[in-house]
């Protein structure tokens, strides 16, 4: 029995594929012959759980691998949101609030996760199956460097000495200086590692198209664009958004390193030649994404005040 609720949602749907130009009954007749959808077909099930392919036979490799699959997904889905920040047509707070929430739950999730690194794995396994790694690296994740580049001014990226000279520089310059370069130099020689040119190969072309692009329309640009009391009300997940990414984050991995990578009398160099002593701790690099919603003290104070 057709009833009214159902000829009006068949009308609907006349006048939908006739302004597209289409028959609807060729799509009805699709419906009658399409299977049944499924959750493992939706998702990719197979193919997700065949897409990890260890180097050697140490089972903990896999969680390593694992792992680092999920964090990927998980800077997909910050990208998405931070797009839906930087490109909205008429920018509101509550679109800014919104997106960023999820992008603070996402990196939340991230962190409290990390322990799945830090004790997750057996050390002496890790140390094992690390070697055949090489010059791989998570330092090579373009994703996360794709979120940095949208999150702020470029010239925020680049170690504070060098922060003035290059503030009117031009965007190629600015990221030919970007900060994490200085973190896959060989140890002994100061030179770029392999782990380093590769990723350069591969990304900094795309890097360039993307700062460009975001260079008026980043999240502390657009941020800068709304009302002053706008502004005051988003200032609370703004501080979140920094610290998850600029602290939080960097500490869980340097904490994940001192686990693996501390040995007496020296230390062991990452997976990449990466001299993460340096590299990771957040106090020695103070980058900060919206320096003006912190006050002095806190800027003074980066790195050391992680979980409030």
């Amino acid at each position: 029995m057709v009833t009214t609720e159902i000829a009006d949602k068949i009308k609907r749907l006349e006048e939908k594929y006739a302004a597209m130009g289409q028959d609807m009954s060729s799509y009805l007749d699709g419906l009658i012959y399409a299977d049944f959808l499924t959750y493992w077909d939706y998702i990719q099930l197979d193919v997700l759980l065949n897409l990890q392919h260890p180097r050697t036979p140490i089972p903990d490799e896999n969680i390593f691998i694992i792992y680092h699959q999920i964090t990927e997904l998980y800077f997909k889905l910050s990208l998405q949101a931070i797009e839906q920040i930087c490109t909205a047509p008429v920018l509101t707070v509550d679109i800014f609030r919104t997106q960023i929430k999820r992008i603070n739950n996402y990196f939340r999730n991230l962190i409290n996760s990390f322990e799945i690194m830090v004790d997750g794995m057996d050390k002496d396994q890790f140390l094992q199956f690390r070697m055949a790694l090489l010059p791989a690296s998570g330092f090579q994740s373009g994703q996360f460097r794709k979120i940095e580049i949208c999150s702020t001014e470029l010239v925020n990226l680049v170690y504070e000495p060098q922060r003035e000279t290059l503030r009117s520089a031009e965007t190629a310059t600015i990221l030919e200086n970007i900060y994490w370069r200085s973190g896959a130099t060989e140890l002994a020689t100061g030179k770029k590692t392999l782990t380093l040119r590769q990723f350069e190969l591969k990304y900094m072309d795309e890097f360039l198209l993307l700062a460009t692009r975001y260079k008026a329309y980043n999240m502390q640009a657009r941020y800068k664009q709304l009302k002053a009391e706008e502004q005051a009300e988003l200032i609370p997940l703004l501080k979140e958004y920094d610290l998850n990414i600029n602290v939080r984050w960097p500490l869980m991995h340097y904490k994940s390193a001192v686990r693996y990578l501390n040995r007496k009398p020296e230390d062991i160099a990452a997976t990449g030649g990466t001299n993460w002593q340096q590299y990771l701790p957040p106090k020695h690099k103070r980058i900060v994404f919206f320096p003006e919603v912190w006050t002095e003290e806190e800027m003074n104070n980066w790195g050391k005040i992680a979980f409030e």
